[in-house]
């Protein structure tokens, strides 16, 4: 009796083990798909609003162009040239200079996800709708983004909704009207001539 208790508990876990697989396999596929829709030729633009978290509520443009983008809101305007990042805060006249991690960056950009998601990550994903519902998990508790849920558009792989956890709070990002578009590498990156009377602080 033994034995065959422990021969189905074994057939279980392998039925599981490759159920696992798959659906890690799938959800893979998936998102590839949805970077390569984000990744375009000369880059995209799209509307976003952010709620939850840690900042309140906000909302603007971005413009994104593999891993650069240019995020802008009422109250700031964000650069980012894949290395170094810009934020000039208008109430104040003032622009920092950091170098961003994957979370903040994840906060700035809802599509920074394209960037991380390949390693080091547990994911799975079933459907909502006419999206994809995806979910990661870092297999790092150490890592800065430790989980987030994605909607993925199931005929354009355009990804609507990404959800942020932030501590023990989750930031909500909102994306509409993604439209691809040619843009100069120039345009991720701050312009001093621009913003000649700029206080810049250099952060990092």
């Amino acid at each position: 009796m033994n034995k065959k208790i422990f021969t189905l508990l074994f057939l279980i876990l392998v039925i599981l083990g490759s159920l696992q697989a798959q659906t890690s396999a799938q959800t893979m596929q998936i998102l590839n798909k949805a970077a390569a829709a984000l990744n375009a030729k000369g880059g995209a633009s799209a509307n976003f609003s952010i709620s939850g978290g840690n900042i309140g509520k906000s909302s603007g443009t971005i413009t994104i162009k593999k891993n650069k983008f240019v995020a802008q809101s009422a109250q700031a305007t964000i650069w980012y040239n894949g290395k170094t990042q810009w934020t000039y805060m208008k109430s104040s006249n003032e622009v920092n200079v950091t170098t961003p991690n994957e979370a903040k960056q994840a906060v700035m950009n809802p599509y920074a996800f394209v960037n991380i998601y390949k390693t080091g990550y547990n994911m799975s994903s079933t459907t909502q709708g006419n999206s994809y519902k995806i979910h990661l998990t870092a297999q790092n508790a150490k890592r800065p983004l430790k989980e987030l849920y994605l909607l993925i558009n199931k005929q354009t792989y355009v990804p609507s909704q990404v959800k942020v956890l932030q501590g023990k709070n989750w930031l909500t990002i909102n994306i509409t009207n993604f439209k691809k578009k040619k843009i100069s590498d120039s345009a991720f990156s701050f312009n001093s001539k621009e913003y000649p009377s700029a206080e810049v602080i250099d952060l990092r």
